[in-house]
């Protein structure tokens, strides 16, 4: 199997579920970084939570980059995103640390992977075969 097919938005998943439920109670709410001043002179601290919604919008954004390519790999890419999110959402529903609004952040991201996934990669294969082009 081609690293290229793995859904890399599941490492958002296990990296909340690796600080969640190893971390124990209130870790998603302690500073990561150090709190910083701002011009304005309000106070910005990075919490844990904060950061892993920070990774899971990265990994989304490559995961809608990856859809744009068709291959077998695509496919295979796409089957696994879905069981990405079913795992999320069984987590959300019977995991009580996972139980958060964080983690249905992380949820819903997978949800849009799944969806982004299947309609781009639709819309590239109509336009590398040709089907459905009426507009010249």
């Amino acid at each position: 199997m081609m690293l290229r097919s793995l859904p890399l938005i599941a490492i958002a998943l296990i990296l909340y579920a690796v600080i969640v439920l190893l971390g124990g109670e209130g870790v998603l709410s302690r500073a990561v970084l150090p709190t910083i001043t701002m011009p304005s002179g309000g106070q910005w601290t990075m919490t844990w939570s904060d950061l892993i919604l920070l990774v899971t919008l990265v990994l989304l954004f490559i995961e809608i980059v990856k859809a744009t390519f068709t291959s077998s790999a695509s496919l295979v890419d796409h089957g696994l995103s879905m069981l990405v999110f079913v795992a999320c959402l069984l987590c959300f529903l019977l995991v009580k640390q996972m139980s958060t609004s964080t983690f249905f952040l992380i949820t819903a991201a997978t949800l849009i992977d799944v969806i982004a996934g299947y309609t781009i990669g639709i819309r590239v294969a109509k336009r590398d075969i040709g089907f459905g082009t009426g507009d010249n």
